[in-house]
């Protein structure tokens, strides 16, 4: 009876020409390879393989099987990934950090929507913020991490796979309406998290003057709190004015570039099944 392992050696062998490199791809010993073809051999009565000075060489009936196992072991390899596919979304549990403007807008739909599609899956949240979210996803502590980032940033390092999911507008917060960034060269200013303070120094300094920070706040209630309560302006991005605004403090669009939002995963493609349906489902929440 046919191997599915030997069948695979066989294809290996067939496609290098070689037991040292089909040992290679293999992740075998080459006494091991050429043990599989030597049980191949018996098990099928005749010689698939000749000895061709240092190299080797298939024979007639070693090239006619190996072009067999070639599509036999393609049609197990695919199977095996389409139920693997099939039962990852069935069940299982899939991790997803995000920002709080993020975790309070576009996932709550997302996770709808992914619930719907997909019942057995079970979805964890973690508030991070982008930075903290990367270094959990490099570490394996989750399986997705939805971030934001600015155009003048620095590229993430190798490794990370991006998805844009969406342009996030960036907005003045301040107490009278109509404002402009060029209004409070000297008002005190109301700082957030690393990159946004970054972006916001940014958008101060193409006006001619950099922000004196009075106050940091990452909290979006917070910021806007003290917004109203005259202690300085900010800037806060849209998502996090869907997420809470109070009626008493006045926004105004800003016309330098928005933030984007990725959904990123670490390590070589493909993701797993249940990955790609949440970044899906965070992107039909975004549009």
């Amino acid at each position: 009876m046919l191997n599915l392992v030997h069948l695979k050696v066989l294809a290996a062998v067939a496609r290098h020409g070689s037991v040292t490199k089909a040992a290679k791809e293999l992740r075998y010993s080459q006494p091991s390879v050429s043990h599989h073809l030597s049980r191949l051999e018996a098990a099928v009565g005749v010689k698939l393989v000749q000895r061709v000075g240092r190299g080797i060489r298939l024979t007639p009936e070693g090239r006619l099987l190996a072009n067999r196992a070639g599509e036999i072991v393609g049609r197990v390899d695919a199977a095996t990934r389409e139920l693997a596919a099939q039962v990852g979304l069935r069940s299982g549990r899939i991790r997803l950090a995000a920002n709080a403007s993020a975790l309070s807008t576009i996932v709550p739909k997302a996770a709808t929507l992914l619930a719907e599609a997909h019942p057995g899956i079970e979805l964890s949240v973690f508030d991070r913020h982008p930075d903290a979210a990367l270094q959990m996803l490099r570490h394996s502590e989750i399986d997705v991490a939805l971030i934001f980032r600015y155009p003048a940033a620095p590229v993430e390092e190798e490794g990370f796979r991006l998805v844009h999911i969406c342009d996030d507008p960036i907005y003045l917060v301040s107490r009278q309406p109509d404002d402009s960034v060029a209004n409070h060269r000297d008002s005190p200013w109301i700082g957030g998290c690393d990159r946004c303070q970054t972006e916001l120094t940014t958008i101060c300094r193409r006006e001619g003057f950099t922000p004196r920070i009075a106050s940091v706040s990452d909290d979006m209630v917070v910021v806007q709190a003290l917004v109203a309560a005259g202690t300085g302006v900010s800037t806060l991005p849209g998502l996090a004015l869907q997420a809470h605004r109070r009626p008493d403090i006045h926004t105004t669009k800003l016309d330098s570039s928005p933030r984007q939002l990725y959904a990123v995963t670490y390590g070589e493609p493909p993701d797993p099944p249940a990955s790609t349906a949440l970044i899906q489902a965070i992107h039909d929440s975004a549009q």
